[in-house]
């Protein structure tokens, strides 16, 4: 099975991050990928990340999303 969703971390101001602690590898499904975002979104956040977009391939399925709860 190929790993063609993958997620898009992003600063506080819209700029792409990487580094330790961010997946680097792609999930094979799309329920996979939001699995792991539920389970990892306030490490996320810890690590400076702001926003997500989920990609298939490189097409965007939706996003920007903030990590932050709606006030």
């Amino acid at each position: 099975m190929s790993a063609d969703w993958s997620w898009l971390f992003l600063d506080a101001h819209g700029n792409p991050m990487q580094g330790e602690g961010l997946a680097t590898a792609g999930f094979p499904t799309q329920s996979d990928a939001e699995s792991y975002l539920g389970e990892s979104w306030r490490e996320l956040l810890a690590a400076g990340v702001e926003a997500v977009t989920l990609r298939q391939n490189e097409t965007v399925v939706y996003g920007p999303m903030s990590l932050r709860a709606a006030e």
